[in-house]
């Protein structure tokens, strides 16, 4: 069994890659430091015996996910497990948001998702069996003012996993959306500390949920019981507006980042 990860260098994707070799899956890692990648592969083959093939791609470059699968190819890969976890926010209001990385932001978290999932999931289908994990978050379920486009790519990501999960009903191939809350990765690095929402969980802990909701059968799962009661009963109870507001308020700007 193979799976591949991506944005495997660290944080969720790099537990990812921890949890999946400790089960004897051989992996192919995926994200643009290549000095990370082969570090982390290094260690994942020493410390588990499987086989890791490094693959260095930038998920904004148009087409990428084509020469992913075409690199698969020629290497006789079959990817068993996709895990589709790369992704980044802009922290800012969208008025004064650089638009290039506002552009960057939807091809990563929405468009590099949607084209490595089409060009594996077919292979996945034809042998009756495989599954896929796409990265959402807590920003899926409502509105996410000052973080408008990145809460708007994390509800595409719910909405495409829920549809693919129904439309894969007895191929034997399973789609789960995993939607953490604040995870203690890199992702606060580039969006900035004003960002974090409640309190941070381990990634290990997270990748343990989603593992469980996939064998489980889920088409999507809510990481924390304080998130998943915000996401599946306020966000769906109290009127749009209301929970755009109190989001705003939540990731709200530093003094003076409006002006």
């Amino acid at each position: 069994m193979t799976a591949l990860i991506t944005g495997a260098s660290s944080g969720i994707g790099l537990a990812f890659a921890e949890q999946l070799a400790a089960e004897r899956n051989d992996l192919v890692l995926v994200a643009r430091r290549r000095d990370r990648l082969e570090a982390a592969a290094a260690r994942l083959q020493d410390r588990h015996g499987v086989l890791v093939t490094v693959v260095p791609a930038d998920l904004t470059e148009d087409g990428i996910w084509d020469r992913i699968s075409d690199e698969l190819d020629a290497q006789g890969i079959t990817v068993d497990t996709l895990v589709n976890n790369a992704g980044f926010g802009v922290h800012d209001d969208v008025a004064n948001s650089n638009p290039v990385d506002l552009a960057r932001e939807v091809q990563v978290n929405c468009t590099a998702l949607v084209g490595l999932t089409t060009r594996l999931l077919p292979g996945m289908v034809a042998r009756g069996s495989g599954s896929i994990i796409n990265i959402g978050s807590t920003a899926s379920f409502q509105p996410v003012p000052h973080m408008a486009a990145y809460g708007a790519s994390k509800a595409f990501v719910l909405s495409f996993t829920e549809a693919l999960a129904v439309e894969l009903q007895g191929t034997g191939v399973r789609a789960l959306a995993l939607c953490p809350g604040a995870t203690d990765t890199e992702f606060f690095d580039v969006a900035g500390e004003s960002a974090r929402t409640g309190r941070s969980r381990s990634a290990a802990d997270l990748v343990r949920h989603g593992l469980r909701a996939l064998r489980a059968g889920r088409s999507s799962t809510v990481h924390g019981l304080d998130n998943a009661l915000v996401a599946n009963i306020a966000a769906r109870l109290l009127p749009r507006r209301t929970i755009a507001g109190i989001a705003g308020r939540a990731t709200g700007l530093p003094q003076g980042k409006n002006a």
